[in-house]
Parts: structure tokens; sequence; C-alpha cells
């Protein structure tokens, strides 16, 4: 069997793509993946085989290719990292696959703690968009908050089962609930990043209640102060 690649193509902009993935996009002989993400990549794509998959088609369309693949390259693209928050695909991928090469790339996460001007380093990154329940996630969400780290968070869209939809309105809410205090609390939501439809609010987490966000948010809880190399003089001071 040729040569299977998982990479990571970036939040949105073509100017986010690596040069390695783009060697391997450039290699390959086909390039199977969700619509925005060859969006993403369609400067790339011109004499490849493109087969665009979603959610519903995405196993019947593996389980077709692996049959077809023969001695080609593929490649799946992933939208951001394709370490983070996707899981569940390439394990899939693995499984249908067997070895597979995974490249990653630059995520949402990492843009939306730049803009905001938090340091990874200093913050929680949780994301719930994920299938499985997310209750250990909304307490690992209350505990970084509560210890003082700033917390980059991507939220669950699930529109057509209220119960799993979990976007910044609903966090707000369960924090009020859970007896934070969040017209204190600050907080960034960033919508499409690097695309030309890059919005992004910033407020308090009480403002959220009932505003709508879309699938492609990233939240900032930003609790971060500065705390740069001058109050370390004591290691070349004497």
């Amino acid at each position: 069997m040729g040569k299977v690649f998982a990479v990571g193509v970036g939040p949105g902009s073509p100017k986010y793509v690596t040069e390695i993935v783009k060697e391997i996009i450039a290699d390959s002989d086909i390039v199977i993946g969700y619509k925005y993400t060859l969006k993403t990549i369609e400067c790339l794509l011109d004499g490849k085989e493109i087969r665009e998959v979603t959610m519903s088609d995405q196993e019947r369309s593996y389980q077709k290719i692996l049959l077809e693949l023969g001695d080609r390259t593929l490649v799946i693209p992933f939208t951001g990292d394709v370490n983070f928050s996707e899981s569940e695909v390439v394990d899939r991928l693995i499984e249908i696959f067997g070895e597979i090469e995974v490249i990653p790339g630059i995520s949402s996460v990492q843009v939306a703690a730049s803009r905001a001007q938090v340091p990874l380093d200093k913050s929680r990154v949780i994301t719930m968009h994920i299938t499985a329940s997310i209750e250990d996630k909304k307490l690992e969400l209350q505990k970084a908050l509560i210890d003082g780290f700033s917390v980059i968070l991507v939220p669950r869209p699930w529109p057509k089962q209220p119960d799993k939809h979990f976007m910044p309105s609903e966090i707000a809410v369960y924090l009020r609930e859970h007896n934070f205090n969040t017209s204190k609390m600050r907080v960034h939501v960033f919508e499409a990043l690097t695309t030309e439809n890059e919005t992004s609010f910033v407020g308090t987490v009480k403002d959220l209640e009932g505003k709508e966000f879309s699938d492609l948010s990233v939240m900032v809880f930003n609790q971060a102060s500065l705390d740069s190399y001058m109050n370390y003089r004591w290691q070349w001071e004497n």
C-alpha cells in the first residue's frame, strides 16, 4: 500500500500552511478531506485527485479509498493541528490504514493565544470538541480558572442536540451557575481565525450569555499578568 499522511493545514489562511505540508501535498496523488479544510489548500491541489468527505460519509469514503489506493500517496488534511481535537479521526485512520505519518500544523489555539497575548506556558488548553462526555473537561475548566490559569478553550457546537451544545453562551451560564463571578472574568472569543472573515469579541464572560458564535470559535479566558525577566534580576545581579 502507498503512503498515507495526516497533515495539519492551519486555521484557515493558506499563509499558515507550513512548507513541509506543502511539499507532502505536492508529492501526493490523492487528497481527501472536509470542504472547509480543502478550501484552505485549494491553491495546492491542481492535478490531484480530490475527494470531499462529511462526518456522515467519511467512514465509507476511507474504506473505499483503502481498496483503491494501491501504491499511490494519500493525504488527509485537518484544519489546524492534526494532533489537537482530531484524535478520534486519527485513531480511526490508523485502524483502517495501519501505519500513517502525522505532520503537525499551526493550531487556532496558538493563534488565539497570540491574539490575546496570553502565553501558552501559563495557560491550560482544553478542547470540548469531542464526541465523548465533556463533564470531566468542565471540571478541568473550573479547576484551571480557580487555580489562576488562563484557559484557551475550543467549545463544542452541537445545535441538533442542545444538551451537548456547549458554546460560549452555555459556558458563561455554566460558570455563573457554579459560583464564578463572570462579570469580573476577562474573555476573548475569536472566530474564523486568520481568514478574511475573522472576528473577535473582547469583554467579560457574563457578556457572552445569549450571544451566538460560529463553530469556528476559540475562547481565551485571560488571567495572565506580566512577569518579565526583570522580576528575576538575581540571576545576573550580584
